[in-house]
């Protein structure tokens, strides 16, 4: 029997001695922030790819940036349409600010529509390391879904660019307006 649980086990202990780094380093206070963002329970499924895992995936033929070492996909499924508390989501934007990472918001996008949103609202934090950045997370917020991607590497602003389309990381809108966000917000 403990051969079995094991078997079943492994697997688990594996994937999680292989998370990426911004997987494993989430500023204190994000994962608190995201499991109480909406006010009813969620089916939450979770991967993440490292670098051995991306270059396995997408072969010779399309290789990412050099730089990229994991992209872990969070997707969070509700019943019925979401209501994200706004408290939760200053708490998350907070724990982003204090560990030193940019925020930037759609400037379309009001506060009614960000807890009950009507269509995808998407938030990006990036972590600026010089004129690069190390990591970049996208919180994409739905009628019935939240999914939530977390980037790692060293990134140029164009790895981004060429990052948008793949791996559920929307692609760059050129009508959008992202907009850093005010103090506070």
């Amino acid at each position: 029997m403990a051969e079995a649980a094991m078997k079943l086990l492994l697997p688990a202990i594996l994937l999680v001695a292989t998370l990426p780094a911004s997987a494993q380093h989430q500023p204190p206070g994000v994962a608190e922030a995201l499991e109480g963002l909406a006010t009813q329970p969620a089916t939450h499924m979770r991967f993440d790819l490292d670098r051995e895992t991306l270059d396995a995936f997408l072969g010779d033929g399309g290789l990412p940036p050099a730089a990229l070492t994991g992209i872990s996909f969070s997707r969070y499924s509700y019943r019925t349409p979401a209501f994200y508390v706004p408290e939760e989501m200053h708490a998350l934007i907070a724990a982003y600010s204090k560990a030193g990472w940019s925020h930037l918001v759609d400037a379309n996008v009001g506060p009614g529509e960000s807890a009950s949103p009507t269509k995808a609202i998407t938030d990006i934090w990036l972590h600026h390391h010089g004129a690069d950045f190390d990591r970049v997370t996208v919180l994409i917020r739905g009628t019935k879904q939240m999914n939530l991607i977390e980037v790692s590497g060293m990134l140029r602003p164009l790895d981004l660019i060429h990052l948008s389309g793949h791996f559920g990381i929307p692609k760059v809108d050129p009508n959008a307006v992202m907009v850093p966000a005010p103090p506070g917000k």
